[in-house]
């Protein structure tokens, strides 16, 4: 089973900073989802920055979500000393 999600930022170009319940901090790119028609709602740059955690899942407030899982697979890890905001 991977770690599941204990916390998220957003931060420019639809990425976003997740930290993991083992504390890794991964880097996710959110793009490659943005032409399916579920997920135009995070086109808007208001709307993506507020993801949050929902039950191990990243959310947004009118039910889309990522799976953790999918998230930790196609994530790369966050690299020391780079801070993002």
């Amino acid at each position: 089973m991977n770690p599941r999600a204990i916390a998220v930022k957003a931060i420019n170009n639809c990425q976003l900073v997740v930290t993991f319940n083992n504390q890794e901090q991964r880097l996710f790119d959110v793009t490659e989802y943005l032409d399916f028609s579920v997920f135009q709602a995070l086109r808007n740059p208001v709307y993506f920055k507020n993801v949050h955690i929902a039950h191990g899942t990243l959310a947004w407030s009118d039910d889309n979500d990522l799976c953790p899982d999918t998230v930790y697979l196609k994530s790369t890890p966050v690299k020391s000393g780079i801070e993002y905001s």
